[in-house]
Order: C-alpha cells, then structure tokens, then sequence
C-alpha cells in the first residue's frame, strides 16, 4: 500500500516462520504478529504496495479469541498496548506454552516439506523444565538511546521502550538491568555465568569491543571458560540439553581410532560430546579466535586440535583422502549452506550430527544431504526459547 494505513477484519490461518501468522485478503496473504491460527483480528496494514505479493499488518483487536489464547507473558507486549509499544522478543507470549509447541512443530514440518524432501516428519517440540517458561535468559542485551533511555527495542523497531518487568530474564540479569545508570547511547549486554554473579558488559555506539572477563560455565563434570561476551547457550540448560541429545545420536558411532570433526565448534561443547563417546581425535573449527583458544584449553586433557578458520574454508582446504569419524556441526542461524554439506560428504563420516537454531535452514541442509544419498535417522526438538518462536533441532543422519 502507498495511501494510507487500512484497516482489515482477517481470519488467522497459520503461522510462518519468523513469529508472525498468515491470513489472506483478496487473494493475498498479509503476515500479522500478535494473533493465533483460528482467530478473527482486526489489523492495521502497514507494509505493502499494491501488486506486491504479500501485506505486512499489525493486529490492533482480537474479534475472535483462540481458545489458546493467554494474558500476554509480558506485559509490555500485550495486544492491548498500540503495536508501536509492544516491545519484541516475546513473539508468542500470549499464547498457552503447549501450544506454543504445537505450533512450532508445525513450523517445522512446514520447512521440511518445503526444502527436505518427502517422508520426514517434524517431532515433537520438547519441553525442557516443567515451568512457566520464564526467568531462562541468562543473556540479555538492552539498547541505550540518545536520551538515556534503557530497554529493549519495540517489535520490528530500533526505538528504545521503558520497561518495568523483564519476565523471560534470570532474576538477577532482570535486578542487574533495573539498577543501570548513566549508559551511553548503545548497547548493554548483561551476562550470568555459572557462578551466578551478573556481568554488566556496556557497548557504547563508536567503542572499540575489548576483550571481556573469562567466565566459566559447567556442563555435566566438564567446566568450560569463555570471555563474558562471547557466546554460550542462552538458557540455563541448553548446553547440557544439546550435549546429552548429540551424545545419544552418536552412542555406538565414535571409532577411537578414526578423525572426528566438531564444525563451528565455539568453545568445544561437543568435541567434549565426541570426547565422552570415545574420540581421541578430534578436529574442532570455530572462526573466532578467542573462542578457538578457549577450546583449546577447555579440552587440555583431550586429544583435540582447535583450528581459528572460517568451517567452508577449512574444509575446502582438507587434503584428500581425508576420511573423517563422525561430524557434529553447529552452525550459524543461516545454516551450514550447500558448499560446507557437500564438503563434509567428501569427508566421507561415519555419521553426521547437525544441531540447528533456524528449522529452515535446517530443512534446506538436510534436504542437501538427502540429495548426496543420506538418511535422517532421528530428528528431536527442544523448547530453548519459550515464549519466543525459537527452539534447537538435532538431527542424525548416516548413509
């Protein structure tokens, strides 16, 4: 649309990947946050031309309330603020937590469809902890505006809302947020180790990124050091989580005498997964140096080689007649790309073990990997994010 906004009575038929949900107006689908599959809202578009293939839209009132519908977890997001005062990262927030679950499976099982092939079907989305999904991130970052202002960004929008609660953080990142003063205009990451102590990380607009205290995280007997603003697994138990799922996909896989490859590999999580399986060999790739170095000294007692290199290049620069173990890779949110999987097959592994954050680019991988001749033998979920459209894949595939 060019003119002005319009107002739209729609009918919610789905939801897309991202946290937004899908109607159809006249033939063309409008994307609406804030609503549920099987509701009526009225929405406000506020993206589009005409001709163009899809709306954006803001959904202003419920008509027709879903009967999985919930006073929103956060209540500076709730429907009943305007759209420009919602703040994001509680996409679906308002919505009962199973559900919320249900939906991401459908999510995707969408994907997998689209990009994978036939015959996979998505699990379900597991529940880690048996709680109401909040007081979970142990990382937090809040911007800072040109006057002062400190709290996350609105939904869809760099400007800065005033917040009296942060349910999705650990009580003391929310205490620790509440207590800043005097920022300057940017960012502020606030990081809760292992031990518990909160750490104020500013980055104002301009600064150079220093280097942060070495902080220390524990997973099972293991304990893992890391700068305070690099990255770790968000909540609490999602390292240990996505350690005991890889470490069951790989039970009975691990040759000791074979080379084991943990691609994107950060501070070594699952070269010490291949550890505990067995490995004695093991080749962990991760691109920032700092973390690569932490690696290195997190797996002392191990057999393991941390390489500082980008995973494609790495791996474009394999002698031939590497033949490889087992492969666990954990890439970024878009995916290991076509390149890399076609690499890896080269590598000709055992087993591969791929963990994703981003179910479509997850899907488009594995749909890669079907097509060089591999099978997905298991595929598991698991609720990371609550209340957020996130969640974490790990799929096994063999030959």
């Amino acid at each position: 649309m060019t003119s002005s906004a319009r107002t739209l009575d729609l009918d919610i038929t789905g939801i897309a990947h991202g946290g937004t949900f899908i109607a159809r107006h006249e033939g063309r689908v409008v994307f609406v946050p804030d609503a549920i599959p099987g509701e009526r809202v009225r929405a406000e578009v506020t993206a589009g031309e005409d001709g163009k293939r899809f709306w954006r839209a803001e959904t202003v009132e419920v008509l027709e309330p879903s009967p999985h519908r919930r006073d929103h977890i956060w209540a500076e997001a709730d429907v009943s603020r305007t759209p420009a005062e919602r703040v994001g990262g509680a996409d679906l927030g308002h919505i009962e937590l199973g559900h919320q679950r249900v939906l991401k499976q459908q999510v995707l099982q969408e994907a997998l469809d689209k990009f994978a092939g036939t015959g996979l079907s998505a699990p379900v989305v597991e529940p880690v902890g048996d709680d109401d999904g909040t007081g979970w991130r142990t990382r937090v970052s809040l911007h800072v505006d040109a006057d002062g202002r400190v709290g996350p960004y609105a939904a869809r929008s760099h400007r800065v809302i005033d917040v009296a609660t942060l349910p999705l953080a650990r009580p003391a990142v929310a205490a620790a947020a509440f207590a800043l003063r005097s920022q300057k205009p940017g960012r502020v990451d606030l990081v809760e180790p292992g031990d518990g102590r909160v750490r104020v990380l500013p980055r104002p607009d301009g600064a150079r990124r220093g280097r942060s205290e070495v902080v220390f995280e524990q997973v099972g007997a293991r304990r893992f050091q890391l700068d305070a603003a690099g990255f770790w697994q968000v909540h609490p138990r999602a390292a240990e989580t996505l350690h005991d799922a890889v470490a069951e996909a790989l039970a009975g896989r691990v040759d000791p005498d074979a080379t084991h490859f943990d691609l994107y590999g950060g501070v070594g999580l699952f070269a010490a997964t291949l550890a505990e399986q067995g490995a004695t060999d093991i080749v962990t790739v991760e691109s920032d140096r700092r973390a690569t170095e932490h690696a290195a000294a997190n797996l002392a007692d191990v057999d393991v080689h941390a390489v500082t290199a980008r995973v494609d290049r790495f791996l474009t620069g394999a002698p031939d007649g590497t033949r490889a173990g087992a492969v666990v890779l954990d890439p970024p949110r878009a995916g290991a790309g076509r390149g890399v999987v076609e690499s890896i097959h080269a590598l000709d592994p055992e087993a591969v073990v791929y963990v994703a954050c981003d179910p479509v680019a997850l899907a488009r991988d594995l749909g890669t990997f079907r097509q060089l001749g591999w099978d997905v033998e298991t595929l598991r979920a698991f609720d990371l994010f609550p209340h957020s459209h996130h969640f974490e894949a790990v799929a096994l595939l063999s030959r």
